[in-house]
């Protein structure tokens, strides 16, 4: 097995890992052969990629093609890994899906990367909600080569969207060897009305701000989301009836069931990633502790017993430990737990206090809000505490998500002033790609599902 210089692209995985395995392919290398990478050099610069817009095969179909087109390379590019090539600069023209690539008229145009595709119209319209057949490929255009399979989905053509999120997660897994996270959806806080009299409703929408949706009417307040490992549920407190109560929705049915309600306040509610669990926050006079719900018997077992205030618990990717945030160390701190001997280890150490961890699908990484002189950050560090690294800075940021693939984080960013409000980021984890999401108002508590 090889090893050869990076693309430039890959440097923004850096952070993670200085020798990794990615599908990424060069001359001479078989198809489906992974390939060694040595990381040598220091510059992020984002792969040029060129996409023509999809063949319509079918009569009615080019707005069809021209709309998966359009979202198959805002996914790609807002990723920052790739850079649209603008069609006026073409040399070629795909007016045939099947027919053979010429290569040396994207290399003259420095692409690296070509995808190809076609839409078929079954039957209806999208108005009418019929049918579609969507095609596409992936080529290096450096190497020559088709990099893996043709593939094809057919779905209604109302779920056009969600076929080129998954186009997307495709080409991103086949160019850089991970999974991607385009079909994803994000749930959060909707927040309208005055600073002091803010209406909070729950919200589902795609990862990229398209199909907004309300789940609760906002008469009642709602505080910290939380899908379930299916994303099927979400897991909430909510004070319909003045007091905090821990309540599930189905997403597709809409009705709120309480799953425990005491006169103590409880929040933070966290699905274990098998779901047979939740990990909540109680507080009990001036002292809050962490409990764990067993789903099939309701029995609440309390997992700390501090006198100081624990708060903000997340179960790790098996299941087996959890962090949280605590002030027992005087200042709040982050804590690692073993659920089998319940015995926390510290571990922030960077001077400032911590909160709302979030462990990251991968396992590798927590992610956590830091308060320091006078700023709050997003930052991220190994789960034994080494290699923190800040992300942002600003008035305030807070609660952040991971991406199903685990290398971007959305969190809010609240804006000073009476007229201020909290607004959806995202950041990928080298700190770069800063961008702020589109939502229908103010937002926070995002949550990130995992792929459907």
């Amino acid at each position: 097995m090889r090893v050869t210089r990076v693309p430039k692209f890959l440097i923004t995985f850096l952070f993670t890992s200085v020798v990794l395995t990615a599908g990424w392919s060069t001359a001479g290398r078989a198809q489906d052969d992974p390939l060694r990478l040595e990381i040598l050099e220091g510059v992020i610069a984002a792969l040029p990629m060129a996409a023509p817009t999809f063949v319509a095969e079918t009569p009615q179909s080019q707005a069809m093609a021209n709309n998966i087109t359009s979202v198959l390379i805002a996914d790609l590019v807002g990723s920052g890994l790739f850079r649209e090539i603008p069609r006026q600069a073409h040399i070629g023209r795909i007016t045939n899906f099947d027919a053979p690539v010429q290569f040396a008229e994207w290399r003259a145009i420095n692409a690296e990367v070509l995808i190809t595709g076609s839409v078929s119209l079954l039957s209806g319209s999208q108005e009418t909600n019929g049918e579609i057949v969507v095609k596409f490929r992936v080529y290096d255009i450096v190497a020559g080569i088709n990099l893996g399979k043709g593939m094809q989905y057919r779905a209604r053509s109302s779920d056009w969207r969600r076929v080129a999120h998954k186009i997307g997660d495709q080409v991103y897994n086949r160019v850089t060897g991970e999974d991607g996270y385009f079909d994803s959806r994000i749930v959060f806080v909707s927040e309208f009305g005055k600073k002091t009299e803010r209406t909070k409703r729950l919200t589902i929408m795609d990862y990229d701000g398209a199909n907004v949706q309300y789940l609760t009417s906002g008469r009642d307040i709602v505080i910290a989301p939380r899908f379930s490992p299916d994303s099927s549920e979400i897991i909430y407190t909510s004070f319909a009836t003045g007091k905090p109560a821990v309540v599930t929705m189905n997403i597709n049915e809409r009705k709120p069931r309480v799953l425990w309600s005491i006169p103590d306040m409880t929040f933070s509610p966290r699905f274990s990633p098998d779901g047979g669990r939740v990990l909540i926050s109680r507080t009990r006079g001036a002292n809050t502790d962490i409990y764990e719900i067993n789903l099939a018997t309701r029995r609440a077992t309390r997992l700390t017993t501090n006198p100081g205030i624990d708060t903000a618990p997340v179960y790790s990717p098996d299941g087996e430990r959890i962090a949280f945030e605590s002030d027992r160390g005087r200042s709040p701190q982050l804590y690692v737990m073993d659920l089998d001997e319940l015995k926390p280890r510290r571990i922030s150490f960077g001077g400032g206090s911590y909160g709302t961890p979030v462990w990251s699908p991968r396992g590798d990484y927590i992610a956590f809000t830091k308060r320091l002189d006078g700023a709050f950050h997003i930052g991220v560090m190994r789960v034994d505490g080494s290699g923190e690294r800040l992300l942002t800075r600003s008035f305030l940021d807070e609660g952040p998500t991971w991406s199903p693939n685990g290398r971007v984080l959305v969190f809010f960013r609240e804006e000073r002033g009476e007229a201020g409000g909290p607004a959806l980021y995202s950041v990928d984890l080298t700190g770069r790609n800063l961008k702020r999401l589109s939502t229908p108002g103010y937002a926070s508590d995002p949550n990130w599902s995992r792929l459907r």
